[in-house]
């Protein structure tokens, strides 16, 4: 017999804004400035571009977010790429903020994840 039915379910609805989550990290605790340098350290290490978007919490669901400014290819200096996350939030505060890695390489995001929700 399977153990899968021991994993919680989580409910989400977009009619319960509270209710809502916005990918793998959203199950863990809120991100905060420690912990999103780590993962702004990783990017780096992995030769990642590091972009920001955002969106009204309304539309998270939708394809398409806001991106603020241009991606910072080649940035490796956390403290801007931080900067730009509290700048884009300041900018933004009812918005969600996504911090992502984008890799070359693959052509794809080896990172995405919101570091900031409305009020944070």
């Amino acid at each position: 017999m399977s153990k899968v039915s021991n994993i919680q379910d989580y409910r989400s609805s977009q009619d319960d804004p509270g209710s809502r989550k916005y990918g793998t990290f959203s199950y863990l605790p809120e991100m905060d400035a420690d912990r999103m340098r780590k993962q702004i350290e990783h990017m780096i290490a992995k030769g990642w571009n590091p972009a920001i978007e955002h969106v009204e919490p309304a539309h998270s669901a939708d394809n398409y977010w806001y991106m603020w400014k241009l991606p910072m290819f080649g940035e490796k200096d956390i403290e801007r790429i931080l900067a730009e996350v509290e700048e884009c939030g300041k900018a933004w505060p009812n918005h969600l903020v996504r911090l992502i890695g984008y890799d070359n390489y693959a052509q794809s995001q080896g990172a995405s994840m919101v570091v900031r929700r409305p009020g944070g």
